[in-house]
């Protein structure tokens, strides 16, 4: 991968076509006369009139964007893991694929953007697009999602909280606050059903999952503590098994998998990306095969829930892996 020029004078040439509305105070102002401003993981960001070019980073930033109507302002889209929901398919076709890979400051450039979207900071650095700092210094906003940046939340703040504080800044910056507040609403619907079907319980108490994301070379990751599975697990009243290691998701063994001896575990399906051990399929024999694992009651009474491995990370598609979860603890009983 080509790296980004580091000096900031070499950035200048991302403003050549059409940029910036996060420029200086000689840029025009919205109707009310005042600048929009949101905070996005510890940065300000200032913005004269709604983005006409966005690029997004990420496929979780992209299918955000398309749900909330903004396809016909998005310059180009990059790093898609599997195929865009069926439900935005449309919308998607008519957006620039920069790259189906991480993106580069060169081909940023290319798209003249007047803002840049991602879920993770990690897509902001040298060798990729630039990091926020750079962006910053010629006038390009760049927004990060706050389920990222979580250690700026207050205590009792969720991921879904930040998942929902990411569609009421996004509906600011781009003028679509009334499509951001329908959005928060049916996702704040789903959180309590699944509270609902729980009736209250301990999560303490309650039943253990192992959410297992992806096998590579033999090796499982899988769900650690903090995340959106951990969420999810306890809005249906049960724990995630692994929210012992601090980390996103940890490589772990199979026979640490036994070890914990869950009572459901979380299939993620990636097949669609297509790397060995990605699909459901695959993670499923694995389990059968192995001689530790196949003996564990999850496996041998098929106490397993698939779901899409890419809505096991915070995005605006989670709600339907929470709902899956729902649906499978219930088949299991383990949820009214």
């Amino acid at each position: 991968m080509r790296q980004l020029v580091r000096s900031g004078a070499a950035l200048t040439l991302v403003l050549a076509v059409g940029c910036s509305a996060a420029g200086g105070e000689s840029s025009a102002r919205n109707e009310a006369g005042e600048r929009t401003v949101v905070t996005s993981c510890g940065r300000e960001l200032s913005f004269a009139e709604p983005p006409e070019r966005a690029v997004t980073l990420d496929q979780s930033s992209t299918e955000t964007l398309l749900e909330l109507g903004l396809a016909d302002r998005m310059a180009g889209t990059s790093y898609a893991k599997t195929e865009v929901a069926r439900e935005y398919r449309d919308a998607y076709e008519k957006v620039p694929v920069l790259s189906p890979d991480v993106l580069t400051g060169e081909q940023l450039r290319a798209a003249a953007p007047d803002v840049v979207v991602s879920s993770f900071s990690d897509l902001y650095s040298r060798d990729r697009v630039g990091t926020r700092e750079e962006l910053e210094a010629v006038g390009l906003p760049s927004y990060v999602s706050a389920v990222d940046c979580p250690e700026r939340a207050g205590p009792d703040t969720t991921v879904f909280d930040l998942l929902l504080e990411d569609y009421e800044n996004l509906g600011r910056i781009f003028g679509v606050e009334d499509r951001a507040a329908e959005l928060s609403e049916r996702q704040r619907a789903a959180v309590a059903e699944a509270e609902a079907a729980a009736a209250g319980g301990d999560a303490a108490e309650g039943p253990t999952v192992v959410w297992l994301y992806s096998v590579y070379n033999g090796v499982p990751y899988v769900a650690g503590r903090g995340g959106m599975p951990s969420e999810m697990s306890r809005l249906v009243g049960a724990r995630n098994a692994f929210d012992d290691i601090d980390e996103d998701w940890p490589e772990v063994s199979w026979e640490a998998i036994a070890d914990r001896d869950p009572d459901v575990i979380v299939v993620g399906d990636l097949s669609e990306r297509g790397a060995p051990g990605d699909s459901a399929d695959e993670k499923r024999a694995m389990m059968r095969e192995d001689p530790v694992v196949s003996k564990l009651t999850a496996v041998r009474e098929d106490h397993l829930i698939e779901v899409p491995g890419i809505e096991m990370d915070p995005s605006v598609r989670t709600v339907n892996t929470l709902r899956l979860l729902v649906e499978g603890m219930r088949e299991l009983g383990h949820v009214g």
